[in-house]
């Protein structure tokens, strides 16, 4: 086959039956073969044209083949445009082509939102998390996947995600849970290829206003533990005394609970943290639950809710503020030891959390009274605790 030379020449265009112009004519290689041509003007001017069209095509071809020279002029000056907008922002329009075939590749592949919550639980299953974190984290997530039922995580933008949880009828900090979750949800879905950015990070947090836990005062602890039966002694006396949370203390095996040693294992299968820790049987928590100790078994009895309920009735209590015996337990202690490290090891909390949380919400004297909480005899239900104090209202 014939190759065609680029090169200039002198042609004839004839215009009607009589006129004729003489023209330029740049010809030029088609990819694919074949030939196309470009015609200037016969002039001086014309003739520079030409020959600067030349060296340019001749260039073109010496760095990207035929293949130059099928750009038309209008795709031609578009991609000179577009080349000069990226060229204010330091990229090329090779950066442009690799993002955006990323951002199709990636919705290409991406999936609805339910497969990835489904793909998450089971990869965090299979890493060890507790059945109840992930449990929250599919009651969370099971939300978001119905508002967003049609579209994939690639389509789903940051604005989207922002509207949604700003139409979300619960608290900042709950909100900042759910933006959480979703935060995990798009990671996952980043590192497996489902979408190309984690469009959460883009959210907003809401403003959480710091409020004060709410703890118990030590008489509501006293009357907490009167309001007893035997069997629920132990899970009250552990959540008051040692800190546990609720879900630690309701896989709590007497096993792990070792008077010799005078501390509580909590092992890391049984941690919310996934880490093991041991916290100190404080000397007023003996008392209460050596006479009740078993060689192994469950700690806390079976139909816990409904048991814990009546104690709470019995106790005087409307409402019950959440987290009530675990956060005085860390405002007691903290006030007790002023080790802010030290609690939080016992806790399984971070010290930061420790110190912003618990510091200084009750003043020493209550602090000495509640860890004289003790029975005042063993057969009797009556607690015994420094006469000064008095007894909260419930």
């Amino acid at each position: 086959m014939r190759k065609t030379e680029i090169k200039i020449t002198k042609a004839k265009i004839k215009r009607g039956r009589r006129r004729i112009d003489r023209r330029y004519c740049v010809t030029l290689p088609k990819q694919g073969g074949g030939r196309t041509r470009r015609f200037f003007k016969f002039t001086p001017d014309g003739k520079k044209e030409a020959e600067t069209f030349l060296q340019l095509a001749k260039q073109q071809q010496s760095n990207y083949g035929t293949a130059a020279f099928s750009i038309s002029d209008a795709l031609r000056a578009e991609a000179v445009q577009c080349a000069n907008k990226l060229g204010e922002f330091g990229h090329s329009l090779t950066d442009a082509t690799k993002f955006f075939l990323g951002h199709l590749e990636a919705q290409k592949k991406s999936i609805s939102v339910a497969n990835a919550m489904e793909q998450l639980i089971t990869s965090r299953k299979r890493a060890g998390l507790s059945d109840r974190y992930c449990r929250d984290l599919k009651l969370r997530l099971s939300r978001f996947a119905k508002d967003f039922e049609k579209a994939t995580v690639a389509t789903i933008t940051a604005r989207e995600i922002d509207e949604w949880l700003a139409g979300l009828a619960v608290a900042p900090g709950t909100r900042n849970t759910f933006r959480r979750d979703l935060r995990t949800l798009f990671s996952y879905c980043e590192r497996h290829g489902y979408c190309q950015t984690n469009e959460v990070k883009k959210t907003e947090r809401a403003k959480d206003v710091d409020r004060p836990v709410a703890i118990l005062t030590v008489g509501q602890a006293a009357a907490l533990l009167n309001a007893c039966e035997d069997d629920t002694v132990p899970y009250v006396a552990i959540s008051l005394f040692a800190g546990l949370r609720a879900a630690e203390l309701q896989k709590l095996d007497w096993s792990e609970v070792d008077f010799d040693s005078g501390v509580i294992e909590v092992t890391a299968a049984k941690s919310k943290t996934a880490q093991r820790r041991h916290v100190p049987i404080a000397e007023n928590l003996t008392p209460w639950i050596r006479p009740l100790a078993k060689l192994r078994g469950p700690v806390t009895p079976g139909g816990l809710r409904k048991r814990f309920d009546a104690v709470k009735a019995r106790a005087g209590f409307q409402r019950w503020p959440q987290n009530a015996m675990r956060h005085s337990y860390g405002t007691y202690r903290l006030q007790q030891c002023h080790d802010a490290a030290r609690v939080s090891l016992e806790m399984g909390n971070s010290p930061q959390m420790v110190f912003a949380h618990y510091r200084q919400l009750v003043k020493p004297k209550d602090a000495d009274a509640y860890w004289t909480i003790v029975p005042e005899a063993a057969d009797k239900k009556v607690v015994a605790f420094a006469k000064a104090t008095q007894r909260g209202s419930v």
